[in-house]
């Protein structure tokens, strides 16, 4: 029963991160599709990262509050509906809207469907399986989004992309129905009253990214970023004050300090540096540099995509041999070598295939620091509090990528004939940092009930 019930939870998240990257190289077509503006273009991008990202908190407590599996089915629905309203869209504003909602839904999905996986699996080898069987079904999805994305474009046009992710998310909802168990009766505060924070969170999120995004393009002294910036500075610390009163915080006391939450959270916001700023500056190095077109440059990932599902799944074999911290620092350090090689490389003239090696190397990597750090981020916390930690570290990833990634563009344009050397040599600078860090997690922290 728990492993058809995995393979419900790993569909979901397959679904839920394909759509992050399937609509990246139909977005000519999209544009001329509905008729959209250049800066309305990324908007089609934009409007799901900022809903996932500013949301997965609130979805993470909505199911520790209602139920993972209710949490979990209704971010399904919501995500189908907005998908097949996406694939319909005759206009900007209903397909922008659409991938706003899908972010929402999805927003809701993935933290529920880990708080389920950790409900059903006990800390120990089966819990680590499963979480390897999650780490690859993500680094599949990413990859699948790449190549599922130029080949439904070219073949029945680009509207399918989204009807594709519809149907997933239905059989992924239909599954979850019959596979994963009812919820447990809960009790307590009412959810909603923990909603104003929730907003407050969310809002700041938003104008964070928002203002981290806007950096590539006009700069970190334009009013597009320093305005979204201070606001987000002044929602913060609103969002502090509503939780120290609130009766159900978004966050709940003690969390942070139970298990290795702390510290798997902060070496997942710079996990998340290195991977979005490697998915940004590589298919670029790819088309601008060494002249693929977009259906060669998603093929030319697929190496990279496979090998992160083996790191994903080599994960707890390795933790059992080397232990989980070794494990943890080798694959960072696999990144950081595989990056630096790809520095060398970054010169026009080099053949596609030529990137296969560093790039195996650093999949490799990518797929085995995700999942020891999940695993770290939900390490001895309450049952009735794993869907606010799965929220947490899928956020802090995405915070991570956000400001790393405006980081990294802002550094790499300041040299420009070696834009995506500079991009490389300090996404290995972050990897290395990160793999200096993870003694941290070798630390004693006190249990979640302990602090209470």
């Amino acid at each position: 029963m728990h492993r058809t019930a995995l393979t419900t939870l790993a569909t979901a998240q397959f679904t839920v991160v394909l759509s992050t990257s399937v609509v990246n190289v139909a977005l000519p077509q999209i544009r001329d599709g509905v008729g959209l503006s250049p800066d309305g273009t990324a908007w089609v991008v934009n409007a799901y990262g900022l809903a996932f990202g500013a949301l997965l908190l609130l979805g993470g407590r909505a199911a520790d509050l209602l139920g993972p599996r209710r949490v979990l089915t209704a971010g399904l629905a919501l995500f189908a509906a907005a998908s097949v309203a996406a694939g319909l869209a005759d206009g900007p504003w209903l397909l922008i809207g659409s991938r706003a909602v899908q972010g929402i839904g999805a927003a809701a999905a993935a933290p529920a469907a880990l708080a389920l996986l950790v409900g059903l699996f006990p800390p120990g080898a089966a819990r680590a399986r499963a979480l390897g069987v999650w780490g690859a079904v993500s680094g599949a999805g990413g990859a699948a989004g790449v190549l599922l994305g130029g080949v439904l474009t070219e073949a029945v046009g680009w509207r399918w992309i989204f009807h594709v992710c519809a149907l997933l998310a239905a059989l992924a909802l239909a599954a979850a129905l019959r596979t994963v168990p009812p919820d447990a009766p809960r009790g307590g505060v009412a959810p909603s009253a923990g909603l104003p924070g929730a907003l407050v969170g969310a809002a700041a999120v938003v104008t964070l990214v928002q203002g981290l995004t806007s950096a590539r393009a006009d700069g970190w002294a334009s009013p597009a970023v320093l305005g979204p910036l201070a606001a987000a500075a002044l929602l913060l610390l609103l969002f502090r004050r509503t939780q120290r009163r609130s009766a159900a915080p978004l966050v709940p006391p003690g969390l942070l300090s139970s298990g290795t939450v702390r510290p798997a959270n902060l070496l997942m916001a710079l996990l998340g540096a290195v991977w979005v700023g490697l998915f940004f500056f590589l298919p670029l190095l790819q088309q601008q540099v060494l002249g693929a077109g977009p259906l060669a440059t998603g093929l030319a990932q697929l190496p990279l995509a496979v090998a992160n599902m083996a790191g994903a799944a080599l994960a707890p074999r390795l933790a059992g041999t080397l232990g989980p911290h070794r494990t943890l620092a080798t694959a960072l350090l696999a990144q950081a070598a595989g990056l630096l090689w790809l520095a060398l490389l970054a010169a026009p003239g080099t053949a596609l295939a030529v990137l296969t090696a560093p790039t195996v190397l650093i999949g490799l990597g990518l797929g085995t620091a995700f999942v020891q750090l999940t695993g770290a981020a939900v390490d001895g916390v309450r049952p009735e509090h794993t869907g606010v930690a799965g929220g947490l570290v899928n956020t802090t990833r995405q915070l991570g990528g956000a400001v790393g990634l405006a980081l990294l563009s802002t550094a790499s344009a300041a040299t420009p004939a070696t834009t995506h050397r500079t991009a490389f040599l300090l996404t290995a600078a972050l990897a290395t940092t990160a793999a200096a860090l993870t003694p941290a997690l070798l630390r004693t922290t006190t249990t979640e009930g302990a602090t209470r």
